[in-house]
């Protein structure tokens, strides 16, 4: 085997990304207080071509020098807001016909493995605060609630890892 060298995994350019077809998942990021890891689902989308992003609540915008640490530029390619209310920014979701699911452990909760998604309509993902996750209004207000199975003592994870586990999971869904 031969590492392979950056210029040979064809990357897209800035431009050929924003035109690209984009995989129908926005991502919400609400009340997140780590610029490091606002920057690190920046770049997961980019990775998977996301079609967007919202920060609501507290979480940090860019131009920012601790997001782009580990966005690598990503917040150049993948389209991004900030809507201030993340209740609003749900209701407008559902009233474009955007299924919205918050990632949290909840009761009625569907595991990821389980959830099933086809990408016929869009998919709207919230990530909550890193200590408190998706607000109850939020959870409230969502069309349900998917869960990461989890077996270990500690029952959560770091919210970029989050991000990672289920774009990923969802994307084999959508594109396979």
């Amino acid at each position: 085997m031969r590492k392979l060298e950056n210029a040979e995994l064809e990357r897209l350019s800035v431009d050929e990304f924003k035109q690209s077809d984009k995989t129908p998942i926005i991502i919400v990021l609400d009340d997140i207080r780590s610029l490091n890891n606002i920057g690190s689902v920046f770049r997961t989308a980019d990775a998977f071509l996301i079609e967007k992003i919202y920060l609501c609540g507290i979480t940090a915008t860019p131009p920012n020098k601790e997001i782009n640490k580990t966005a690598l530029g990503a917040t150049d390619t993948v389209e991004w807001e900030y809507v201030a209310d993340v209740t609003q920014l749900i209701m407008q979701l559902q009233s474009e016909n955007v299924q919205v699911m918050a990632i949290e452990q909840v009761e009625g909760a569907v595991f990821l493995q389980d959830f099933s998604w086809s990408g016929n309509k869009k998919l709207a993902i919230i990530f909550g605060n890193e200590v408190k996750g998706v607000s109850e209004n939020a959870v409230n207000l969502c069309d349900g609630c998917i869960e990461i199975p989890q077996l270990g003592t500690k029952h959560s994870l770091n919210i970029s890892v989050s991000a990672g586990v289920v774009i990923w999971d969802l994307f084999k869904k959508f594109r396979y």
